[in-house]
């Protein structure tokens, strides 16, 4: 088994880039069109569109692009998938990450995390079960055994899927991303705490659109008061040295939102290729 690092966002932070990503729509022509983008990851955007997983199991086949296959090397997407799940952080629901993981996807993103225990079982939702007395007990795996499919998906054999199978950065070696949106004023105060006391947090997404809300500034992304929030939300997360995204970059905030230190950079798709590409060039790609 070749130990290539196979997340192409955890590559990118390894190699202290940022990695630039956008929503995907669970069809097969996106799925295509993405294969070959100049991003490192997409989201599947599972909470406000339909919970599909057996689109989403088409979407991933079409993503692989054999050429890029047949040139690098790696049986892993150019283009790494992830998935953003309906079920809100205190819904506890751990159903949908287990879905989606065992289709194949590279992380999972949980709306509207906002307590320690939330985050704790977001985590948890992606961890196979291990024996009591293995490093990196907590926190504890709660994903049903079923990896037939991812493993194929990744061409591994199962046990070198299981090898990988675990979020990164708590496991050096996983593959898998926790993501967590922080999108409200509780999120905001509790931040602390989560990242303080549940290790495998991979990132935190703000949730720009819904804190505004709340805030009474709906998508006034650039009002100093939703801005002040967010900039707690950053500096949180630098403070534990939690990679911290944001879904709205445009060609009018990138080097605002690079220079501010964010490293998961969400884009529209297809049309925004360009921004994509000034950005990368900033970021020094």
């Amino acid at each position: 088994m070749s130990n290539t690092r196979l997340n192409g966002i955890i590559r990118a932070w390894e190699q202290g880039k940022p990695a630039f990503t956008a929503f995907a729509k669970l069809d097969k022509q996106t799925a295509i069109e993405m294969s070959d983008a100049p991003y490192d990851g997409i989201v599947y955007e599972m909470e406000h569109n339909p919970y599909d997983v057996s689109a989403l199991g088409d979407s991933l086949q079409y993503l692989l692009n054999r050429k890029q296959i047949a040139g690098s090397g790696s049986v892993a997407p150019a283009v790494t998938p992830l998935a953003r799940i309906p079920a809100n952080g205190v819904e506890m629901n751990q159903s949908f990450a287990k879905q989606v993981l065992d289709r194949g996807v590279y992380g999972v993103i949980t709306p509207h995390v906002a307590t320690v225990e939330q985050a704790w079982n977001a985590v948890a939702s992606c961890r196979y079960a291990r024996p009591k007395n293995a490093p990196l007990y907590e926190p504890k795996g709660v994903r049903g055994d079923g990896p037939a499919t991812a493993a194929r998906y990744w061409g591994l054999s199962q046990q070198e899927y299981y090898a990988k199978a675990d979020v990164w950065p708590l496991a050096p070696h996983g593959e898998l991303l926790v993501g967590l949106m922080i999108e409200s004023t509780q999120a905001i105060e509790n931040l602390d705490d989560m990242l303080k006391n549940v290790p495998g947090i991979g990132f935190c997404l703000i949730g720009e659109g819904d804190l505004s809300q709340e805030l009474g500034l709906a998508r006034q992304y650039e009002h100093p008061e939703v801005l002040a929030a967010m900039k707690q939300i950053v500096d949180t997360c630098h403070k534990h040295n939690v990679i911290v995204g944001n879904p709205h970059v445009t060609g009018k905030n990138y080097e605002r939102l690079l220079q501010e230190g964010y490293r998961f950079l969400m884009s529209a798709p297809s049309r925004s290729y360009g921004v994509v590409g000034q950005a990368r060039e900033l970021a020094g790609y």
